[in-house]
């Protein structure tokens, strides 16, 4: 028996079975995913599900035209994620368009104008001393006792620290005793009136009498003892309306993962008298990943006074909290008075933690501000209009594509049929999946992608067909042609799926907004294309290819030679025997 030629596998001919229950299983599975995750429908976008979109256009400061640029602007969208997800807005996106706009969509459900409120303001970013603390909605010890520093992270000068962690000195959850704490730690503010903060001095300071002093106090207590980090509207409205040179109540997470509440002191340094800060890893020490702050010449002497105060008292009250807009970031403790002008917080870092604090550090100094440019609302009425007139428009052209199959293929438009099926459920599937796994949003670009896609996937078929109609009309019957026909055919399926991915990929990193929404469908329904063809088109060609209706060349099929202008099959004719030599009969003569 002769063996197969190279290129065509017999396993492949054979066993076409094990492809089709392979696309099978992963259908099962992608499908049972996506009920077990609860999201059965793909997220949409605002322009399909409604909501408001803000236009921000950074304004530098003047003589600092340079500070346009990618590393600030990134920062800037980061502090912008923070804020709105501070308003427990969790499917919002924020993200620069070209060099100097940032876009910030918010879908439908959020108060859209503390929504722009929140991201149009230019971010605050202080230094407190740290009163009093604890995790929030957790119950405390019964007595004092150390526990984890809020963050893990010491501040350090040349490497030393605090080889102890810092505690909590609020040891009890109880209204009554957080009371007493809370108003102990305000009575031994270490820094009560004299805020080197040049905002703080320049306010009113809060104990301007015994009697104001007391009321401050009370009211920080109350907000203390009500305060529950864990709630995302908590911790968005946690000391609103506080100034400088105010104490305040705050929010931030710790190592762990949990939810600190803090009572603060007023603001020592501002984030302006920050010169840079770095993310740097310290190899020297071992220290690992670390971020290094230098001071103004200003901001250098307000540090030292402040860290020489808090160096003298216990935990928590020798930490500082970095405060950036209302939210804690980082409260290292320190241990000595750092007048160097510059200080070093090490920790549980790693690369990314680290440069995230640099970069919330650097932007207290970024001589950036942002002017809204456009405020744009859909309402989920217009929303539902565009998405019902987009899937109109996909019937539509899946109808016609389906039209053409049966009216030039006959019986193998059936098979094109059940590919674009198969090729619909994966794509839907799979954008259901990426919603919640990477805030994939369907929006009207999008759904056009996937339009467009039908004629892609469509096409692929049209190829492998047209091959396997060649290799009949050449003279082959249907088996053979299926298998001799799929080589070049899968060929050009593959060269002309990988220009339309790279088209996609491409138009994906250059633009921004909506436009990458069709650059992705169309590069994901691409590479579903490849998938469906290899798994289910040629193995199901393969298995209807041993069906009497179809190797019979049946006029429905698709596949009749006659119609075809197929070539009879060539076979070699011999030539008649000569008869032997002998005498000729005159007869015949």
């Amino acid at each position: 028996m002769a063996a197969p030629k190279k290129g065509r596998s017999a396993s492949a001919q054979s066993r076409p079975g094990r492809s089709l229950a392979l696309i099978l299983i992963a259908i099962v599975a992608l499908t049972g995913g996506m009920f077990l995750s609860g999201h059965t429908t793909p997220r949409l976008g605002i322009d399909l599900a409604g909501g408001t979109s803000i236009t921000l256009r950074a304004v530098p400061e003047a003589g600092q035209e340079s500070a346009i640029n990618k590393t600030n602007m990134d920062t800037a969208v980061d502090i912008m994620n923070r804020r709105v997800n501070g308003l427990g807005v969790s499917e919002a996106e924020v993200q620069t368009q070209g060099e100097k706009n940032i876009i910030v969509n918010i879908p439908k459900g959020t108060n859209s104008e503390e929504a722009q409120k929140q991201v149009g303001t230019t971010a605050k970013l202080y230094f407190r001393p740290v009163l009093t603390t604890e995790v929030s909605g957790a119950e405390a010890p019964a007595s004092p006792s150390p526990s984890a520093s809020s963050s893990g992270d010491k501040a350090t000068d040349k490497a030393t620290s605090s080889s102890s962690p810092s505690g909590s000195t609020t040891p009890s959850a109880t209204p009554t005793s957080q009371g007493r704490a809370v108003t102990d730690a305000l009575k031994a503010d270490p820094t009560p009136s004299t805020s080197a903060s040049a905002s703080a001095s320049a306010s009113p300071s809060p104990s301007a009498s015994s009697g104001d002093a007391s009321a401050a106090a009370g009211q920080i207590e109350a907000q203390y003892a009500a305060l529950d980090c864990t709630k995302p509207t908590a911790r968005a409205k946690a000391g609103d309306g506080a100034k400088p040179g105010d104490s305040t109540v705050a929010c931030g997470q710790n190592s762990q993962g949990q939810w600190q509440k803090y009572v603060l002191g007023p603001a020592e340094v501002d984030g302006t008298d920050v010169d840079e800060a770095k993310a740097v890893l310290n190899t020297t020490t071992g220290a690992g990943w670390t971020v290094t702050m230098q001071f103004t010449s200003g901001g250098a002497k307000k540090f030292g006074d402040i860290t020489g105060k808090l160096a003298q008292n216990q935990p928590p009250q020798n930490q500082f909290a970095i405060v950036l807009d209302g939210e804690v970031v980082s409260d290292p403790s320190v241990s000595q008075a750092l007048t160097g002008g510059n200080a070093e917080i090490s920790g549980n870092f790693n690369q990314e933690s680290a440069e995230s604090l640099a970069n919330m550090l650097s932007y207290g100094a970024l001589p950036l501000t942002f002017k809204e440019d456009s405020v744009t609302t859909v309402t989920a009425a217009l929303g539902g209009e565009q998405l019902k007139a987009g899937l109109i428009a996909g019937a539509i052209g899946l109808a016609l594509v389906v039209i053409y199959l049966v009216a030039y293929y006959r019986g193998l438009a059936l098979i094109a049929v059940a590919s674009l099926l198969v090729s619909a459920a994966l794509t839907y599937v799979i954008m259901a999946l990426l919603g919640p796994g990477i805030g994939f949003a369907l929006n009207l670009p999008a759904v056009c992608g996937a339009i467009v896609a039908i004629g892609i996937t469509a096409d692929s078929f049209i190829v492998y067909f047209e091959r396997v109609r060649d290799e009949i009309r050449e003279g082959r019957s249907l088996r053979p042609a299926v298998e001799r026909a799929w080589p070049r055919a899968r060929r050009t399926i593959l060269v002309s799926d990988f220009v339309s991915f790279l088209a996609a990929a491409v138009l994906f990193i250059v633009t921004v907004g909506k436009v990458q929404g069709f650059a992705f469908t169309l590069g994901l329904t691409t590479l579903l294309d490849v998938v469906v063809v290899f798994l289910f088109t040629k193995p199901l060609l393969t298995l209807v290819s041993r069906s009497t209706f179809f190797s019979s060349g049946h006029s429905w099929s698709g596949l009749d030679p006659k119609r075809l202008g197929a070539k009879p099959p060539l076979r070699r004719t011999r030539r008649p025997a000569q008869p032997a030599a002998g005498p000729v009969d005159p007869k015949e003569a």
